[in-house]
């Protein structure tokens, strides 16, 4: 496939095609007085793009409302879930006691104006993104709202309501036999394994925080199961990461599942909560570093798109994204911010994009993160890259694949057979 700026995208693009998602609505949106997640820092990160005026150089993308309003979330999350986020406000909440407790909406994800209607958004830029790209309209598509990560079938999770990660995959997996999920966020991307971790069509690959942490999951020998074992990769770390432990740990491990699962999309999640000073997070990244993972997997010329997830230091994440956003155009920008930048009385006293980090002592020994990578690159030698008949499911664009997913219930049981290795008849139809 050729990708939209007209360059075999297998040979790496400096200056692709990117399309970007921004809805002004979406840093209106508040979940509870004093939480930690605030989607108004997506607004201030596409007001920091327009600042550094990288905006002219985007493929902005408007998604119709009709789009949005009709989305289907049963995709992925259950029937009654949707039904209950659908309905459940403020004001009638006291009637959904059961359900509330069901469903894990409390101090985490909390009942708040507009839920629904902030769910639709986000999930709506990352599966309009995958669709985008897909089609040939853009090389890398960006949505800085997305990237909730947690949320699972029938539950809200770790400030996660709708799962758009799981969801923009579903919309990949319409147009490609193979999808890798990339996630840097500190936190496990516990909702997207989950989600794919008996089938292998899809890679997920996460970098995380791990040890008395939420969310507890990603244990090195979480390697998925039936058909999809081997094809969740863990890469599980201790607090004080810096820039070059994450580099070691992140690029073997990708050049050899690039090299084996030969991915024909991408989906990279960029949480910020893995940069240093962030208010939960634990690491102790730059925003170079962090960058340095989009830049790699760029140089790969596989479609892509960038989402958005976890970030909880308001200053740090409009930095990384803008930044992240100019790695993606392959264009410069200065570390001053402008002076145009309606917000950039945050970012007092010194008005930069790139700060130092912090003395933060690093966990992480040198031989534990050679430990880890040789028993990964032991277990990716079983990965291969499947083949799906194409002219099955090409005629059947207008419907979502049968899930490529799996019961809440079942996925217990597995995480629990795992070590027996027990063969696990998977309702999942990869068409």
């Amino acid at each position: 496939m050729e990708g939209a700026s007209g360059r075999d995208p297998l040979g790496g693009l400096n200056k692709p095609v990117v399309s970007y998602f921004y809805d002004d609505d979406i840093g209106n949106y508040q979940y509870n007085q004093g939480h930690p997640m605030k989607p108004f820092r997506v607004k201030m990160t596409d007001a920091m793009i327009r600042a550094y005026g990288m905006h002219d150089h985007l493929k902005t993308m408007q998604i119709e409302p009709e789009f949005i309003e009709n989305l289907d979330f049963t995709v992925f999350h259950s029937d009654d879930y949707v039904d209950v986020l659908k309905n459940l406000t403020l004001e009638n909440k006291d009637q959904y006691a059961d359900q509330i407790n069901r469903f894990n909406f409390g101090e985490d994800c909390p009942v708040f104006d507009g839920m629904y209607e902030y769910c639709q958004i986000y999930t709506a830029g990352s599966i309009r993104q995958a669709s985008y790209v897909a089609q040939g309209h853009a090389d890398i598509g960006i949505n800085w709202a997305g990237g909730l990560h947690h949320a699972k079938k029938q539950e809200a999770s770790g400030f996660c309501y709708v799962n758009d990660c799981v969801l923009g995959i579903v919309e990949f997996l319409k147009y490609y036999e193979r999808v890798l999920y990339i996630d840097i966020d500190c936190h496990h991307g516990d909702g997207v394994e989950e989600a794919f971790f008996t089938t292998n069509r899809v890679l997920t690959a996460s970098f995380h925080k791990f040890g008395d942490y939420f969310p507890g999951t990603g244990a090195l020998d979480d390697i998925g199961a039936g058909e999809g074992k081997y094809y969740s990769v863990n890469f599980p770390l201790s607090e004080g990461v810096d820039d070059a432990t994450f580099e070691a740990a992140f690029k073997p491990v990708m050049d050899e599942i690039f090299a084996r699962f030969r991915p024909e999309a991408v989906v990279l999640q960029c949480g910020t909560d893995s940069l240093s000073g962030d208010r939960l997070g634990l690491f102790n990244l730059s925003v170079k570093g962090h960058a340095e993972c989009v830049a790699h997997i760029k140089t790969k010329g596989v479609p892509m798109i960038l989402i958005g997830g976890g970030g909880y230091t308001l200053r740090n994440v409009p930095r990384c994204w803008t930044y992240e956003t100019s790695v993606a155009l392959g264009k410069e920008i200065d570390n001053d911010i402008p002076e145009t930048f309606q917000y950039r009385s945050y970012f007092s006293p010194d008005h930069k994009i790139h700060q130092a980090v912090s003395n933060m002592e690093n966990n992480n020994t040198r031989s534990h993160v050679e430990q880890t990578t040789k028993q990964i690159l032991e277990n990716l030698k079983h990965v291969q890259a499947v083949n799906v008949d194409h002219s099955s499911y090409r005629r059947r664009l207008g419907h979502p694949p049968a899930h490529c997913l799996y019961d809440e219930s079942e996925n217990r049981q597995i995480r629990e057979d795992r070590e027996k290795d027990m063969h696990h008849d998977t309702k999942v139809d990869l068409i």
